[in-house]
């Protein structure tokens, strides 16, 4: 695809200084900027790659004012962050606009779907799902028996959506993501053998959320896992049988939750963080990298460590972790001080 200085200064209504017909079909960073590239300038810090960038066009904040020549058609904007952020979203929207339904793929009988679907090859469709407008699903993606999917949502290829599963309106569920799978529920007999509890619950994927690649949701084993409004769930993270995420939270990368526990709204929660089964983690926490929870977090908490504590006392206790030879050397030292002290006042 390739759009003008003109086209693009009309969708972000800039201002072109430079060669209005300048044409670009891809995007850059402005030290990297090449022949027929975008790109833009926003830090202070890179100003002086504007000078030398090979970039065709160049999206600038309205009180650019050039101090020597420059190769680069300008489009001025109010904000040019923010105006580049805008752009990369239309440039993702007309790369997704997709629609009609490709062949091989089995639609099974009770299907029913909105307007603009896109189905790729080598998709399968269950019984009686029921699919919203403008609903994009790629290539090799499982959907299946009685799942619902709300508008707008986009399923990348290879995603895996289980029986039973709802979700929402405007969502993304990324390549590889496993939605609905049996929640880890076994129990012993007097021989400690293990035997399977049936798990039939479902998953519940509220309007806005996004998941990550290769992330797994378990059913629920009675009643629903839950992913509220608005949450953001990177790769490869764990949400066990039953787990309740609450509204506009985050969780990063490689993050594991344990069956039955509850999470408040508004969390940020960082990456490989372990979360015990059947605990209630308040609204607005914030949990650092690599912490494992084993207790209830109460509100606004910021916690880190494992097992965690309160962020500015691991801050605290952190200095005398790494100080703990010099500190057991001292005490050894004054071991032997007052040992042979004691010795002399008693000889």
């Amino acid at each position: 695809m390739k759009f003008t200085a003109e086209q693009i200064a009309g969708i972000l209504e800039g201002e072109v200084v430079g060669n209005p017909n300048a044409e670009v079909f891809k995007l850059s960073k402005i030290e990297e900027g090449s022949e027929g590239s975008l790109t833009f300038l926003a830090n202070p810090k890179y100003l002086n790659y504007i000078y030398s960038t090979q970039a065709t066009i160049t999206i600038v904040n309205n009180t650019f004012t050039p101090e020597s020549p420059i190769s680069t058609t300008l489009i001025k904007v109010e904000d040019a962050y923010k105006s580049f952020s805008k752009l990369l979203e239309y440039y993702n929207q007309v790369k997704l606009m997709k629609s009609g339904i490709e062949q091989p793929s089995v639609i099974s009988e009770g299907v029913t779907y909105g307007e603009n679907l896109y189905l790729g090859s080598f998709c399968y469709l269950g019984k009686n799902v029921v699919i919203g407008e403008n609903v994009k699903i790629y290539p090799n993606s499982f959907v299946g028996d009685n799942v619902s999917i709300g508008d707008n949502t986009i399923i990348f290829a290879g995603a895996r959506i289980y029986s039973e599963t709802e979700i929402g309106k405007n969502c993304v569920i990324h390549s590889g993501a496993i939605i609905g799978s049996d929640g880890f529920g076994f129990v012993p007999n007097e021989e400690g053998v293990y035997s399977k509890v049936p798990q039939i619950g479902n998953v519940i994927i509220e309007d806005n959320v996004d998941i990550g690649s290769c992330t797994t949701i378990d059913r629920a084993t009675l009643g629903s896992t839950i992913i509220r409004k608005g949450v953001k769930l990177d790769n490869q993270i764990q949400i066990a049988h039953n787990v309740e995420i609450g509204e506009n939270t985050v969780i990063a990368a490689q993050t594991g939750v344990a069956g039955s526990t509850k999470i408040g709204t508004s969390c940020i929660i960082g990456g490989q963080v372990g979360i015990a089964g059947h605990l209630k983690i308040g609204n607005n926490v914030k949990v650092q990298a690599q912490s494992g929870i084993g207790k209830n977090i109460k509100d606004n908490d910021v916690i880190q460590g494992s097992p965690s504590f309160g962020y500015n006392d691991f801050n605290k206790s952190y200095v005398h972790f790494k100080n703990l030879p010099k500190i057991v050397s001292d005490l050894d030292a004054l071991k032997k001080q007052i040992t042979n002290e004691n010795s002399i006042n008693n000889g």
